[in-house]
């Protein structure tokens, strides 16, 4: 908090006033995203990149799903050994 609030002495309060209310509208309040917001204001650069339409080779062939009881089995300590 008190890093944020450092920030004024260095830079314009509006910018800073503008990057915390963007990272509270984001739902991420961290110190690191602020600054990384506070910098994009001060640059004023554009941020928006043109769309890209990829290829169809590129294209998922089958739907990913989430294999929980894969995770599961890695968690049971039995007779297979892993990594961890």
């Amino acid at each position: 908090m008190v890093d944020i609030l450092s920030l004024v002495l260095q830079h314009n309060e509006a910018d800073v006033l503008c990057a915390v209310e963007l990272a509270l509208e984001a739902g991420v309040p961290t110190k690191t995203h602020i600054l990384n917001l506070l910098h994009r204001l001060i640059d004023r650069k554009p941020t928006d990149h043109p769309e890209v339409d990829p290829p169809d080779a590129l294209a998922l062939q089958t739907t990913p799903e989430a294999n929980v009881d894969r995770y599961d089995g890695l968690r049971q300590a039995g007779e297979k050994r892993h990594a961890s």
